[in-house]
């Protein structure tokens, strides 16, 4: 009698992008990193947010489900194969974008974490480059970054949108640069003038105003903490304290808006 052999299993697949439930609603996949200063495996501290402000103190990915140790652990494995292995990270994340169940999608790079390095940046455009199918856009605080490195040259499938609340605030020209500002509630948002962009985070790059609005995550003690400021104004109100303690003027003591 012939021996049968059973089928190999194949394990299942370990995909490098995620969805999170906001993101899942509109079919958007995304890439995420841990936020602001983490604390590696061996120690040492790394800040994946350089540019951070005045949003590391509200920022919704520090806290929640993004603390849980599972949830962080899988995030510093993904900022380890990028910052350390950009190499397999570039090869990986090729192979995956070039998968059917992505084209025609969009990605949102970063829903925690920022492009913490030229090497990083230049990473992700040549992915982009080499997946013409997919989708990119991303919020960033690294202006700098963005304005030698990507303004100009980008990749035709890459949209992004600045995003206020960062050290770099003052590069941007808040009349033209498509940016965004975290507001208290919807009503201020609309009282500013921006578009709201809750029905879509696809809005931010896609939206056709420029000035792009974000009602605060509902979460008490960052709504304590923000108050009836924007990141845009926290963030002004820290350079102007900064500006003031260095030239030794007297500071404001009321925010600027």
């Amino acid at each position: 009698m012939a021996e049968t052999t059973s089928p190999t299993k194949r394990s299942p697949r370990k995909w490098l992008l995620t969805q999170n439930s906001d993101l899942r609603r509109i079919g958007v996949y995304n890439w995420t990193l841990p936020a602001f200063v983490v604390t590696l495996p061996d120690g040492s501290n790394f800040n994946v947010c350089p540019q951070a402000g005045a949003c590391a103190k509200l920022c919704y990915a520090r806290v929640g489900t993004y603390r849980f140790k599972n949830v962080l652990a899988a995030h510093i494995r993904n900022l380890l194969l990028c910052r350390d292995s950009p190499k397999e990270f570039e090869e990986r994340m090729t192979e995956e974008l070039s998968h059917r169940r992505y084209e025609g999608k969009w990605i949102r790079l970063h829903d925690s974490g920022e492009f913490f390095s030229d090497e990083y940046l230049l990473t992700w455009m040549r992915i982009m480059d080499s997946v013409p199918a997919v989708g990119y856009y991303c919020y960033t605080k690294e202006v700098s970054r963005f304005k030698r490195l990507v303004e100009n040259q980008q990749p035709d499938n890459f949209l992004w949108c600045y995003s206020l609340g960062g050290k770099e605030d003052h590069l941007l020209d808040l009349e033209t640069d498509r940016h965004a500002d975290v507001f208290p509630d919807l009503e201020a948002l609309i009282s500013a003038g921006y578009s709201d962009q809750s029905e879509s985070d696809l809005l931010s790059v896609l939206g056709d105003s420029p000035l792009v609005g974000i009602p605060a995550n509902r979460i008490k003690h960052l709504l304590k903490k923000q108050g009836q400021e924007t990141f845009g104004s926290l963030q002004r109100a820290q350079d102007a304290k900064l500006a003031a303690k260095n030239s030794g003027a007297p500071r404001e003591l009321t925010l600027a808006h």
